[in-house]
């Protein structure tokens, strides 16, 4: 089944939700800032995407320019950063079976469903 990840504040992710209720197939909605992906989830997330893991942090949220902006961060380290503020997660993430993407634009949601 499709599952996104998904915050309703976020035009993008909202926009998302739209396309693939249009698609007419079932998917499965993650509220990633209430069901926190564990460290786990969230590095195969990053392994499904096929990037790493600084390249789904939100760079220009407040918290990653106050605590993390300029330090020398492991690949773990920035899970674990996104892990216990995840706000700093891109959004939305569309998984669709061993197949995901980043949901900007919104069209990329169509390469996988």
């Amino acid at each position: 089944m499709i599952k996104i990840y998904h915050n309703n504040r976020c035009s993008k992710s909202r926009c998302g939700i739209e396309l693939l209720e249009n698609s007419g197939k079932e998917f499965e909605v993650v509220k990633y800032l209430e069901e926190i992906p564990t460290e786990k989830e969230l590095a195969e997330i990053v392994k499904l995407l096929g990037i790493t893991p600084i390249q789904l942090v939100r760079k220009t949220e407040k918290i990653w320019k106050e605590e993390f902006k300029g330090k020398e961060l492991s690949d773990s380290e920035i899970i674990a950063a996104m892990v216990n503020n995840p706000k700093l997660i891109e959004r939305p993430i569309v998984i669709n079976g061993n197949k995901a993407v980043i949901g900007r634009p919104t069209e990329n949601i169509l390469n996988i469903i």
